[in-house]
């Protein structure tokens, strides 16, 4: 595996790019990317200057995952957007592969923090189909993960919850909030 720059490799990946987000979020977040034009959109905005996106590639060139930041607080801060891993390729560390890259990536531009937000519309935490107010923070400190739900994923990467949006995606499906030191 090697992770290169996806414009390096654009546009000959950028289809394989737009199809992972398609497949890769279809079970949990099927409104995220539904078709491959909207996806093939993120992609473009993914590249669009003054980003980071890399991509993890096999040994013929095709596309395992991508990962996208963007910049914040003045550079200061980069929010990771998005990253996905295909399907059939998930749970051999290229998702952590690729956030380490990136980490390494936003270091070289100065960046001290890196956030996202992952969220739970399918009720795959505690925190999912209840209400959080007025004490979000009790909930935050209790969470459990009760269907594979990628803040795991992330804490194992380093990441920590630092909040959440309550009802970010409609009643009861928050939006988990998470960084880490880049």
């Amino acid at each position: 595996m090697q992770i290169i720059d996806l414009s390096e490799a654009a546009p000959l990946i950028t289809n394989q790019a737009a199809e992972a987000l398609v497949s890769g979020f279809a079970r949990h977040w099927p409104e995220a990317w539904p078709h491959l034009e909207s996806a093939i959109d993120e992609v473009s905005e993914a590249l669009a200057p003054g980003k980071i996106c890399r991509a993890a590639l096999d040994t013929s060139g095709d596309l395992l995952g991508w990962v996208g930041a963007l910049p914040q607080y003045g550079g200061n801060v980069w929010e990771l957007h998005p990253l996905v891993v295909r399907p059939e390729h998930q749970g051999r560390g290229i998702g952590r592969a690729l956030v380490e890259d990136l980490a390494g990536q936003v270091r070289a531009q100065g960046g001290l923090t890196i956030f996202l937000g992952s969220d739970d519309e399918d009720n795959m935490t505690s925190l999912s189909g209840v209400s959080l107010y007025p004490e979000v923070w009790p909930h935050i400190a209790g969470i459990r993960n009760l269907r594979r739900h990628p803040y795991s994923f992330y804490q194992r990467c380093g990441f920590v919850i630092v909040g959440v949006v309550p009802d970010a995606n409609g009643p009861g499906k928050p939006d988990i909030l998470m960084a880490r030191r880049a």
